[in-house]
């Protein structure tokens, strides 16, 4: 008889992106400075919103969400591989496993929520000018974010067990850098039909946010071809444009990890491909919003600038 473990197992093993020693040092730069960035380019945009009382809007309300979630994001998943590279050990912990799995799922699920709301966001402002304050007061925009958060937990735990109640045999290596769920149901040795219909149930939910998403920007359209005047157009469309930048970043690299699975039988391209969902886009975003939006620009440049003057006067050089 095969043999199982349901609960006595200890640890599995993270197999990363590659064997070979002399690559591992660039990998680990490589992803060091990216989690860098990504951390810190999302805390300056959590400044900017959180200090300049002008960018207290929905928006921007949303845009806060975003990238603390992202931190979270990226902090899930990143430490515990460099920490792998550099200490050369693979190992993560039954019970390490199954928590990083749960934020993991969590965080994924609030950046598809807090897209939609984003999303809905744009439409009321382009579609429904006159009365947007009405509509998108503060009360609604908290409701939004706490029905985010409660549905992504519920869907996170409920996976979680699902998880929890698998049988796994001999085999617990992991080809990916992280404990993805997809590959632990894989892994295991009973029946996970459970597993795979959630899962399937999930991706249901997944792709009934992203109708949602494609709805609005259909009306957004529409309402901008009805615009007459060519700056007017061009207004509206930039009040949008970051956040269908970032709409298009997250699903079409998020397309691309499932694609490039089905479409090769390598173990790591799965992991490759994931890099630019978990990694990429989370570093991107601030850029973006950066970018395209003048008030946060401006409100980076007073912060940066406040850093710079006041840095000096706190070693004692002024």
């Amino acid at each position: 008889m095969e043999s199982r473990n349901k609960t006595r197992i200890s640890e599995f093993l993270l197999l990363g992106f590659s064997e070979e020693q002399g690559i591992k040092p660039l990998i680990f730069g490589l992803f060091l400075s990216m989690y860098l960035v990504t951390v810190f380019g999302n805390l300056l945009i959590i400044l900017a919103v959180s200090s300049d009382p002008h960018l207290h809007t929905p928006m921007n309300f949303f845009l806060f969400n975003l990238s603390f979630v992202d931190i979270c994001f990226t902090s899930t998943t990143i430490p515990k591989m460099l920490w792998n590279i550099q200490s050369q050990n693979k190992a993560i912990t039954y019970e390490g496993c199954i928590i990083q799995m749960y934020f993991f799922i969590l965080f994924v699920c609030l950046d598809d929520f807090l897209l939609t709301v984003m999303a809905y966001d744009c439409f009321v402002a382009i579609c429904h000018p006159l009365h947007y304050t009405v509509i998108m007061n503060s009360r609604l925009c908290g409701l939004l974010v706490l029905v985010s958060w409660v549905i992504s937990a519920l869907n996170s735990l409920l996976q979680s067990i699902m998880v929890l109640r698998l049988s796994f045999c001999t085999d617990l290596e992991i080809p990916h850098f992280f404990c993805e769920i997809n590959q632990m149901v894989q892994l295991a040795c009973s029946d996970t039909f459970f597993n795979d219909m959630f899962y399937f149930a999930a991706g249901v939910f997944g792709f009934l946010t992203l109708t949602g998403i494609l709805y609005s920007y259909s009306k957004i359209v529409s309402s901008i071809r009805g615009i007459s005047s060519a700056q007017g157009k061009y207004k509206a469309f930039s009040t949008c444009a970051s956040h269908l930048s970032m709409v298009c970043l997250f699903y079409c690299t998020s397309l691309g990890v499932y694609l490039s699975s089905a479409a090769t039988h390598s173990l790591h391209s799965s992991a490759t491909a994931s890099v630019m969902y978990t990694v990429v886009t989370p570093m991107l975003n601030p850029f973006i919003y950066s970018l395209r939006n003048k008030d946060i620009k401006r409100a980076l440049e007073r912060i940066i600038e406040m850093a710079t003057t006041k840095g000096p006067t706190v070693l004692g050089l002024k």
